[in-house]
């Protein structure tokens, strides 16, 4: 996929005089199906930059496929009918999220019931919604979004995973947490009863020169948080840096497949 230039558009207030403002975003973005039979994780980018979503199916025969279609292209559909995205105060938007993405879990959940195809079947989920001056970050699963900002890498989400319950119970430390036999063990995910109630929202200020990546947990799995660091601050362009990351990932002995997004905030 060739890299974008986004722009959002936002009218601010002042009777006459008021303005029409562009924010720009760049991005990018890289799936491979690597070591897999075929590639479960799915990513959508709205065409305006108002969201990024990626997604992580998990599930017998094509149902992980099938799961994180679904939550790729629900979640979208429900942020539209919610959101103008525009000036919206920051309990509207971490409302929509919410709603958007307990609606796509109960659908995945009425399929898994209904198609034998489809049982078992489920996905994580990570977003980035922009509103307004604001980046709103959430997830469900073990998929992640990083910022990179003042030379520092911080994961936003939280992996919804045994082993990090573990490790927040102090149980493992954060070490043994990167070899633990539960690692790729979920206790939330889209297609659970814990699904509707995962997702904490975070927001966080649009900043010109901010980066952000989005990642199903195939990056992690091969790449640490200093080379995902030093490659999106090295990468003028977010394709480059996409594809510099997967192949990273790759290079590093990841087995799944490997999906990310990168978004800069220009």
């Amino acid at each position: 996929m060739r890299s974008v230039v986004g722009r959002r558009w936002r009218r601010e207030s002042g009777g006459k005089d008021s303005r029409v403002v562009a924010k720009k975003f760049r991005w990018g973005a890289k799936s491979i199906t690597n070591k897999r039979d075929n590639n479960e994780d799915r990513f959508m980018i709205d065409p305006d930059g108002r969201y990024f979503i990626v997604a992580d199916g998990m599930g017998g025969q094509a149902a992980g496929e099938r799961a994180s279609e679904m939550a790729s292209e629900i979640v979208p559909v429900e942020l539209e009918k919610r959101l103008e995205f525009k000036d919206e105060s920051p309990e509207t938007v971490e409302s929509a999220i919410k709603d958007a993405i307990s609606h796509a879990n109960a659908d995945i959940m009425t399929l898994a019931a209904i198609d034998v195809n489809s049982l078992n079947m489920g996905t994580t989920i990570v977003l980035a919604v922009a509103v307004g001056e604001s980046l709103y970050v959430a997830g469900v699963g073990d998929s992640r979004v990083y910022r990179f900002a003042d030379d520092k890498l911080l994961q936003l989400t939280k992996d919804h995973s045994l082993t990090q319950a573990l490790v927040d119970a102090g149980t493992i430390s954060e070490e043994d947490a990167k070899t633990h036999r539960f690692k790729n063990v979920l206790h939330r995910y889209l297609g659970s009863k814990e699904g509707n109630n995962g997702a904490e929202v975070k927001m966080l200020p649009l900043t010109t020169g901010h980066r952000y990546l989005l990642c199903s947990d195939g990056v992690n799995e091969g790449v640490e948080d200093d080379q995902i660091a030093e490659i999106l601050k090295r990468c003028a362009e977010p394709q480059e840096a996409a594809d510099e990351l997967v192949k990273a990932s790759q290079d590093g002995g990841a087995n799944d497949n490997i999906t990310c997004v990168v978004v800069y905030v220009d």
